[in-house]
């Protein structure tokens, strides 16, 4: 080290020395995650064109400190192990003072009037204090930047925090995965989980296997909409990372501190790799790559051809990425074609395994040996639980937080990243609202609330929980700005999580600071989700039953929304909502959340239908399943029609039980018309009614039947149902939907009892 740096460093003393006059306490800064500990100190820092970085020039972090300054505020600072007395500086130093005890990825940042410095036991605190350093910087570009003093003393708590990146189901180029890494570094993150091989492609370069990507990257269409309704197109699509795209994005993580992790799925979601080498299936058929989303029969069968070829492509992996852990799949693994396969029955028999999941162990624990022999560790889904853990595998738990109690008290390692909080393919917001998902609801707030460690655990067995992840996969996610939406703001809330300074009680400071923080992504032009400020409506039916009335609320602040009608411009200078809107006519409604003047929310759009029937009273002969209830039977009258996709929402559910409604108009009126909303959804069980009937009474004892539909003429009109009578006079209208009853061969779910899904009803 220079002489002149080394006694510009002991001058540290003095520094910390200065700090007794620091007022402790919190700052409002947009920290996040948010630091272990902060004071706040008198003064500013000024940041100018003439600042300095006091470092090793070849520092990386030096040079990305200074690329970040320039790229943002255009000031191209000097890198120098020397500086003159006074001058504004920014110190990255290694050297740590002896009364702190840090471990590598710690860091203490300090901030006085001409002085910044940043002290870690390594490089990664480095990293990490830089990080809370940009994020306190002002976003305006001025002649200068005024940082407060504040002295920070931080250091996370889990040793896993991660993200998780499908590319399988969707393949992202290289420069995306790129600005991906940027994200989870800005959060102080350390781990990239990218699933590089499934049923639907095959991702990484194999030279030895050349067909893996000349044919396993690529399939002949792919889902169109929700996988229950079972569309496609027939376009080919694909794509895969050469050898030399993965060392060039490992060494970009690396450099920024993360560790990339390969997974390679097996013995299950191995469609693409059979589809280039059908010999390491158990029929040896030719099939294709994938086109849709599940779960597919054809696995690797356990032979030895097959654990030859696993061996070669996982050396390769090994080879190419130096992480302590392979992630080896291990999840959803049908045993349809291990059960009828001779070869699987003899490793069963000659193996002493008791059944198909001793077989899913005996292959797991094959594979590991190997992994284990190149110096490497195992790491599944916690489906590698079942018939035996492997002696030295980790496990990451998604389906709940059972498998990684289980895995801890059996002292396994473990990363928690159960579906209930950390799979971000999941709607953040009102589903109708949001792109199309998978379905599931994990908003920004329930990933907050989220403790990585089990109560269930002991303190000792606590320790084998290594931290958490986010999960994204992309089955609905096919563009770069989509991964954003679900990522971003959710992967500042778990970053926050893993860091180990989350406070569910105080949620709201958390989002104080995440609001902030959008002004950040703005500028980084990140498509992130705006749901916390989503503004939701809902009907209320009037005691007049006349129309109805739509309330409008927002999770964050009801006091800015603005609403507009149909053609007219949203603005911050629409309506303001006070009360709720009184709604009497057929009618569009727009509204969103503005703050000072600016829309912060997307654009909600709520078409109302008004009929004679609209917030009359109706009873039901059946009630709904509890399941689907949402609203009870005024939800068939309250204006709001259900989404034909996301079908959680809005609609009541019966099972085994028809519909059976009876409408009181107030007085007697002349109709001629009936429409009503069902649902077909078979991959969920949800089909059609029968038969659709409608009968009208102007006393409510004897009705008269007016009119109906059978199942193909339902079918026909897709469920949007109108059923036109001669003009009749009725105060009363039953309407009666028949269930389809027991689901029929050659569907899913055949043999078990469907559902009837039904929504709004229209009397005219």
């Amino acid at each position: 080290m220079p002489t002149m740096l080394k006694a510009f460093l002991f001058s540290l003393s003095f520094f910390f020395a200065d700090l007794s006059i620091a007022q402790s306490g919190s700052t409002s800064l947009p920290l996040i995650p948010k630091p272990k500990s902060i004071t706040s100190n008198y003064g500013y820092f000024i940041l100018d064109k003439s600042t300095i970085i006091l470092a090793n020039e070849k520092s990386f972090e030096a040079q990305y400190l200074k690329s970040m300054i320039k790229m943002f505020y255009g000031f191209d600072l000097d890198i120098s192990d020397t500086y003159k007395n006074k001058q504004s500086v920014i110190v990255l130093s290694l050297i740590i003072p002896d009364t702190t005890v840090f471990d590598k990825e710690a860091y203490n940042l300090q901030v006085s009037e001409n002085r910044i410095f940043i002290l870690a036991a390594g490089t990664n605190g480095i990293f990490y204090g830089i990080q809370t350093l940009l994020q306190m910087l002002p976003l305006n570009k001025n002649q200068e930047i005024s940082i407060p003093s504040i002295s920070i003393t931080d250091a996370p708590k889990f040793k896993w925090r991660g993200m998780h990146l499908d590319v399988c189901r969707h393949f992202f180029p290289k420069e995306f995965v790129k600005k991906y890494i940027d994200y989870l570094a800005m959060y102080k993150m350390n781990t990239f989980h990218w699933h590089l091989t499934d049923d639907q492609g095959w991702r990484i370069e194999i030279k030895k296997y050349p067909k893996l990507t000349e044919i396993g990257a690529w399939r002949n269409g792919s889902m169109l909409g929700h996988y229950t309704e079972e569309r496609f197109d027939s376009l080919k699509y694909g794509g895969f990372y050469t050898q030399e795209d993965i060392k060039e994005l490992i060494a970009y993580a690396a450099e920024r501190h993360i560790t990339v992790v390969p997974e390679i799925e097996l013995p299950g979601h191995a469609q693409a790799a059979i589809a280039a080498y059908p010999q390491l299936s158990c029929t040896g058929n030719s099939i294709e790559v994938a086109k849709g989303w599940g779960v597919f029969d054809d696995v690797f069968c356990p032979k030895d051809e097959t654990f030859t070829f696993l061996e070669d492509v996982l050396s390769e992996v090994i080879v190419l990425f130096p992480s302590e852990y392979i992630h080896i799949g291990g999840d959803e693994c049908p045993k349809t074609r291990w059960k009828e396969c001779k070869s699987c029955q003899s490793v069963i028999k000659k193996n002493g395994l008791k059944d198909e999941d001793g077989l899913q162990s005996y292959f797991i624990r094959r594979i590991e040996k190997f992994v284990n022999s190149k110096g490497r560790k195992i790491i599944g889904w916690d489906e590698i639980l079942e018939g035996g853990l492997a002696p030295n595998a980790a496990v990451m738990s998604w389906r709940g937080i059972e498998g990684g109690i289980s895995a801890a008290k059996q002292k396994h390692y473990v990363v928690m990243t159960p579906g209930s909080h950390c799979y971000f393919d999941h709607y953040q917001g009102e589903p109708k609202n949001e792109p199309l998902g998978i379905g599931g609801f994990t908003p920004v707030e329930k990933v907050y609330a989220y403790q990585p460690i089990p109560k269930e655990l002991s303190a000792s067995e606590s320790k084998y929980i290594l931290g958490a992840q986010g999960n994204l996969w992309t089955e609905y996610i096919n563009d770069p700005q989509h991964v954003e939406y679900m990522a971003l703001p959710r992967m500042a809330a778990l970053a926050e999580v893993v860091w180990g300074t989350s406070d569910p009680k105080n949620y709201k400071n958390f989002e104080k600071r995440l609001i902030k923080h959008f002004d950040l992504l703005d500028k980084m032009g990140v498509n992130y989700s705006k749901s916390i400020f989503e503004v939701k409506t809902k009907a209320i039916i009037p005691k007049n039953g006349e129309g109805i009335l739509l309330s409008l609320t927002s999770s964050f602040d009801s006091s800015n929304l603005h609403y507009a009608f149909n053609n007219e411009l949203l603005s911050s200078q629409s309506s303001t909502y006070v009360f709720p809107i009184k709604i009497s006519s057929t009618t569009k409604l727009k509204a969103a959340y503005f703050m000072n003047g600016i829309q912060k929310s997307a654009t909600i759009v709520q078409d109302i239908y008004i009929s004679k029937s609209t917030g009359k009273k109706i009873t039901l002969k059946y009630p709904p399943s509890d399941k689907y209830s949402t609203g009870g039977a005024s939800s068939l009258v309250n204006g709001i029609m259900g989404d034909s996709i996301r079908h959680k929402t809005d609609w009541l559910g019966f099972r085994v039980n028809n519909l059976e409604a009876i409408i009181d108009l107030k007085s007697v009126n002349n109709i001629s018309s009936l429409k009503i909303n069902t649902l077909k959804n078979e991959g969920n069980w949800v089909h059609y009614a029968k038969g659709i009937e409608v009968y009208v009474s102007e006393e409510g004892i004897k009705f008269t039947r007016v009119g109906g539909l059978n199942y193909s003429q339902i079918n026909g009109c897709r469920g949007k149902v109108e059923i036109p009578f001669e003009n009749q006079k009725a105060r009363y209208v039953k309407v009666i939907a028949i269930n389809g009853g027991k689901i029929a061969t050659g569907y899913r779910g055949a043999g078990s009892d469907s559902w009837l899904f039904i929504d709004e009803i229209l009397v005219d």
